[in-house]
């Protein structure tokens, strides 16, 4: 997005720097305090710093923090050859950090223990109060800039709440020279989500309808606001058994999908694979926000690249999320009537599967996975005709143009609805008919693209509130209602940003232990001799094995290549070593605790990582 691209180099140092620097002395190159905030324009050049934070995209170059495919990988949907990346095994020597590292990223999807944002946040709402204060704005502009202010703050409140739990909150500048508040111990989680909860609140009732396209204004922040509070809700059930809170937040997430839903500007009118793979996402009404790309503009990225089939991808979907995707007559497979519903090789499971079966994944089984499932979701059907070939600079290296939707609509209503659902658990209207016809069958109605209309793919049935599957695979504590509601979010958010963060509020971290959901260390089912006969040669003996529906695991020995049938089992794969239910939350770094120490200071490290 050039709009905000064009301004990190000259915001850098205002972002993190810790602040305090830039208001004690002349800045040569940059913005001088004392007579910046005098106007408009420059409380939108300051916001507009926040945007590559936040909504990053597909990020650009070779970066991968928070990349859709390249970061989003850790978690019960894929699996690499060999033994299996692990959680943290102890605490780090530092958790500072003003960009996310890979562990962080991959294990957390959360930002180090770091708090510039929030003091930036903090600074700009106390700058845009005393610019109200001076009479350079109207009442509506400081309602409109003090709103989006504490969004920003509530969102980096909402992510360092996600990864670390409880954590000191802020909502004001705090002097240099104030060491009982630089040096405050981490506080209960709720006081930090209550003053994000009053953020959001303000937020929906202050940000601006519209203030410029693709800027931020109330309907995208209120898509986000849906995700933290839905969040926040369920993890205060699920983990701290609090009603109380759990209702409050969810009914904030509801309020915000309801604001969304009922403007009526939002609809399913693009296939899915278009969502990700097209170099404009302008004019698509199921995109609330998005990230442009452009040769002209010098805004690339890489992902593209790792969907063309060419490359490879070593962590790749497994039999586990494969499972998951529905039947295109709304029953999971072990339900469903459809012929040879229970055949799980790609070419049975495009035709029966929901349409985003076929457009997340290729069609065939390709030796550049891991798994042989390979993901092409975040490229165009013309892209993966090149394979083999010479690579368009669009789809290969990291001169990629395709856009992303930074905020979809289908996350917005699957997190109204997922909200409704958790709040009838605990005595809250019923969900209806109604409600699901407005989320998950809106959703299923999707326009299809040509190419999946010329392979057989169908759309899926509607849901019906009087008959909802009940799958025999359901985790017994999961109602059959929110069991197909997680299931719709696993189907819709293959390698973005939610599967790792919704097995944790969830309390179902467990699903990422081979030993208790073995699937996750599987293939699909194939038939070598049948589709890839070219594996059947004399390097893959005592090396190529498939798993029978019995357990048995049968290796190739030269011979047996038509016998070689069964669910594939990636080459030397090996569960990841045991954990423990304090991976839910981030150790603190080491260092940060002893530079507490060393001013008379206590900070509590979180449980099971002392």
């Amino acid at each position: 997005m050039k709009k905000y691209i064009l301004l990190l180099v000259s915001l850098t140092a205002l972002t993190l720097a810790g602040c305090s620097d830039f208001l004690d002395r002349p800045q040569k190159s940059a913005m001088d305090d004392t007579n910046y905030w005098t106007n408009e324009n420059n409380l939108r050049f300051f916001a507009n710093g926040y945007y590559i934070n936040y909504f990053t995209g597909y990020y650009s170059g070779w970066s991968v923090p928070y990349v859709p495919l390249r970061g989003y990988y850790f978690s019960d949907d894929f699996t690499s050859a060999g033994t299996q990346s692990h959680f943290e095994t102890a605490a780090p020597s530092s958790r500072y950090g003003t960009t996310e590292t890979p562990s962080m990223l991959t294990q957390y999807s959360g930002p180090n223990w770091n708090f510039a944002w929030v003091r930036k946040s903090n600074l700009f709402l106390d700058r845009i109060n005393t610019m109200n204060e001076n009479g350079y704005l109207s009442e509506e502009m400081h309602k409109h800039w003090s709103a989006v202010a504490r969004f920003f703050r509530g969102y980096e409140y909402s992510r360092l709440v996600n990864v670390f739990g409880d954590v000191p909150y802020y909502d004001f500048v705090v002097d240099d020279t104030d060491m009982e508040e630089l040096y405050k111990d981490r506080q209960d989680r709720s006081i930090a989500m209550n003053g994000v909860y009053d953020d959001f609140v303000y937020v929906l009732d202050n940000m601006r309808l519209n203030d410029g396209t693709n800027f931020l204004n109330r309907y995208i922040a209120a898509g986000f606001i849906s995700r933290f509070m839905l969040f926040e809700g369920t993890w205060q059930k699920y983990h701290n058994n609090n009603q109380e809170l759990a209702k409050k937040y969810l009914n904030l997430a509801v309020r915000a999908g309801d604001f969304v839903i009922n403007s009526g500007q939002f609809v399913f009118d693009t296939d899915f694979r278009s969502l990700f793979g097209s170099e404009n996402l302008a004019g698509m009404k199921e995109v609330l926000m998005y990230r442009h790309y452009s040769v002209a503009e010098a805004v690339l990225h890489h992902v593209a690249s790792y969907s063309n089939l060419n490359e490879s991808q070593a962590t790749a979907p497994n039999l586990a999320l494969a499972k998951s995707f529905i039947c295109n007559d709304g029953n999971p497979y072990a339900l469903s009537p459809i012929e040879n519903a229970n055949v799980l090789d790609l070419g049975n499971m495009v035709l029966t599967r929901d349409p985003r079966f076929e457009a997340t994944f290729h069609n065939e089984p390709m030796i550049s996975s891991a798994t042989l499932l390979y993901a092409c979701k975040f490229i165009d059907r013309e892209g993966v005709t090149y394979y083999g070939r010479t690579v368009p600079p669009k789809y290969g290296s990291n001169t990629n143009t395709n856009g992303y939707p930074v905020m979809r609509y289908a996350e917005v209503v699957l997190n109204w609805i997922e909200a409704k659902a958790e709040l009838a658990t605990m005595g809250g209207a019923a969900v209806t008919q109604a409600d699901l016809d407005a989320s998950i069958n809106a959703i299923r109605n999707r326009p299809l693209d040509q190419t999946a209309i010329d392979r057989g793919v169908q759309k899926t049935a509607p849901m019906s509130i009087s008959n909802i599957p009940d799958d025999p695979e359901r985790d017994p504590d999961v109602i059959p209602l929110l069991w197909e509601i997680r299931r719709e979010r696993r189907m819709e958010f293959v390698y973005e940003h939610t599967r790792l963060l919704d097995i944790k509020r969830w309390k179902k971290i467990d699903y990422m232990s081979g030993a208790k959901n073995p699937d996750i260390l599987r293939g699909l089912w194939i038939n070598f001799q049948e589709e890839l006969p070219t594996w059947l040669i004399p390097s893959k003996e005592g090396v190529l094995q498939v798993e029978l529906t019995d357990g048995t695991i049968l290796t190739y020995d030269g011979s047996n290549g038509d016998h070689m049938v069964g669910y594939y089992i990636p080459q030397a794969i090996a569960d990841r070593n045991a954990f423990t239910d304090r991976v839910y939350l981030a150790p603190l770094g080491n260092a940060q605790i002893d530079a507490y120490k060393d001013k008379g200071y206590v900070l509590t490290q979180n449980p099971g990582w002392n």
